[in-house]
């Protein structure tokens, strides 16, 4: 298979102006470059909103060291207040920007006996993904936000991620969905 030749201008400026297909085909985003296995929590304790907040943030803090599990609460905790993040299907995206982060960083956790965290559907909500972006980082943070809401559409990967036992299990069940969109 030979590689089609791809015709470079310069602009008058001495920009390069690639063509169109070429200016946008970047790789796809994949969760496991925000999603460590160290923010993944086999089991959430908490039956309170706010509890699972903190749970979530004490995740990412491990993987975001610079910065304090009370200020990631606080800021998921402040989106919360604008409008529930709980998506409906049992899902919830809790996320938030802070100006101290330079990367894309989540968590996820998993409350089998489910809690009302404020659902459009009004059903109990099970899994949680939280993420937290740097504060100029619109088009990342929709990315992200959009990929995750993509890969939890799916029934049959949100009741296996339900049934897994254990963490690690979690993390891999998400990052084989992830490869299949």
């Amino acid at each position: 298979m030979s590689a089609t030749p791809v015709k470079v201008e310069v602009s008058p400026t001495g920009q390069l102006a690639l063509p169109r297909v070429v200016r946008y085909m970047r790789p796809q985003m994949r969760i496991a470059e925000f999603l460590k296995p160290d923010a993944v929590v086999e089991e959430l304790r908490s039956t309170s909103k706010v509890e699972i907040l903190k749970e979530l943030s004490a995740a990412l803090a491990k993987t975001n060291p610079n910065v304090s599990p009370v200020r990631l609460a606080t800021v998921l905790e402040e989106r919360e207040r604008v409008n529930s993040t709980g998506v409906g299907e049992g899902v919830a995206i809790p996320h938030g920007k802070l100006p101290e982060l330079s990367t894309l960083s989540a968590s996820f956790g998993v409350c089998r006996a489910g809690i009302d965290f404020d659902a459009h559907d009004k059903k109990p909500t099970f899994l949680f993904f939280a993420l937290v972006a740097p504060e100029n980082s619109a088009g990342l943070h929709l990315k992200a936000l959009a990929r995750i809401s993509r890969l939890f559409r799916n029934q049959g990967f949100r009741e296996s991620i339900l049934a897994a036992k254990g963490a690690q299990e979690i993390y891999s069940l998400i990052l084989q969905e992830d490869a299949k969109a």
